[in-house]
């Protein structure tokens, strides 16, 4: 190979050495999409079930040569020295309590969403994270989604909407799939469906709105999904419809619709201004297994160009989770890893979502609007007050 060709065919070894806490579907999503980016090397393993992580082990036989260390307990895997940094990828209701082992290891941490399952776990995780040695990301990755990506750009970087007025956000999904011990099926185990599944939209429109809520109403329920499942005596409780509107201290009003009975797959954002209209949608027919389609409309009517573009990832990246999102918050990740400043999810952005999920939560079962800064008030949640 002469001097001028050894780009062609080197590549820069990973730089950086995870442990992965937590080896089920997404922490094994995580496995594989460090594998794939290669700046970061899996170096170790860690679950109280251990055919999950058998199961992760042989999986990542399939994309590494790498030998995977295996912990015998939790603070063996946080407090490895070769470890550079944690990614906690545990059942919801775990995640507070691992989380405090880990930031005894001072080390860099990726924190699975939602970041907590109540919000006074939540509030203690931002006072620590201010304080901490080092960073805690949460993981909201679908403000990497491709569609969201552009939507973000058009309406925020690009102004093309001129004053975003507002907002509304809908998923239509099959049903939650099945867990370890089936705790997503209980309200007390994944702290609810609007803070479990949705914590992801309430992100994207907190993002978007530019403001802190100040009103939630919320209806909705269980109409559909395991309104016969029970485990241990105990009856599921998740709710798998709601509808949301959340008002903004700037003006900005918002909606969210869910609905998690459907055969397949779509995601919509429509996002209005006073010069113009942003639709984004993304629709994945899971069933026949096709490619997803997602684009991006903007109209301008009279004010301007109207467009329609098709937005995504290369199709390895799309496939390999969260149709790309993944890829691209592991890339945040380590550019934090380096030094760089990135745009990331942070512990407060991550408890903002939980406030509006969970006040939307109080609202469905109390059917009233909730005041934010009453509600706040009411959870001792003194982090966020003025």
């Amino acid at each position: 190979m002469t001097e001028g060709d050894r780009y062609l065919y080197s590549q820069e070894p990973p730089q950086f050495n995870l442990v992965i806490i937590g080896t089920g579907t997404i922490g094994q999503e995580h496995m594989r999409v460090a594998a794939m980016l290669g700046r970061a090397r899996v170096h170790g393993i860690y679950d109280t079930q251990a055919h999950s992580l058998d199961a992760a082990e042989e999986n990542f036989k399939k994309l590494s040569s790498d030998t995977l260390v295996r912990y015998p307990d939790l603070q063996s895997a946080c407090n490895d020295p070769a470890a550079d940094a944690l990614m906690i990828c545990t059942p919801n209701y775990t995640h507070f309590e691992v989380l405090k082992v880990a930031m005894a290891s001072s080390k860099p941490i990726f924190l699975e969403k939602p970041m907590a399952t109540d919000l006074q776990d939540a509030a203690a995780i931002v006072a620590m994270s201010a304080s901490y040695s080092s960073f805690i990301q949460i993981g909201l990755q679908y403000r990497y989604k491709a569609q969201y990506v552009e939507a973000f750009h058009e309406a925020l970087d690009r102004r093309s909407l001129g004053i975003v007025k507002t907002i509304s956000v809908s998923e239509h999904r099959p049903p939650f799939l099945d867990k370890v011990g089936q705790w997503n099926k209980f309200s007390r185990f994944s702290g609810g469906t609007l803070v479990e599944k949705c914590c992801h939209y309430f992100d994207l429109i907190n993002l978007l709105a530019q403001a802190r809520p100040s009103r939630v109403y919320a209806s909705g329920g269980q109409a559909v999904n395991f309104l016969d499942f029970e485990k241990d005596s105990e009856r599921s409780d998740i709710d798998d419809h709601a509808f949301v509107v959340i008002d903004y201290n700037n003006g900005v009003r918002a909606s969210f619709t869910l609905n998690m009975f459907c055969p397949d797959f779509s995601e919509e954002i429509i996002i209005v201004g006073d010069e113009g209209k942003l639709i984004a949608q993304e629709n994945f027919n899971f069933q026949q297994q096709a490619e997803s389609t997602t684009t991006v409309e903007i109209l301008k009517g009279e004010l301007g160009v109207s467009k329609k573009m098709d937005v995504s990832y290369t199709r390895a990246l799309e496939q390999s989770g969260h149709h790309g999102s993944t890829f691209y918050e592991h890339i945040a990740f380590v550019d934090q890893l380096e030094g760089k400043s990135v745009d990331c999810a942070t512990a407060l952005q991550g408890m903002w979502s939980m406030v509006v999920a969970s006040a939307a939560q109080q609202s469905m079962i109390t059917g009233q609007a909730i005041d934010i800064e009453e509600f706040i008030e009411t959870n001792d949640l003194k982090i966020l007050q003025p």
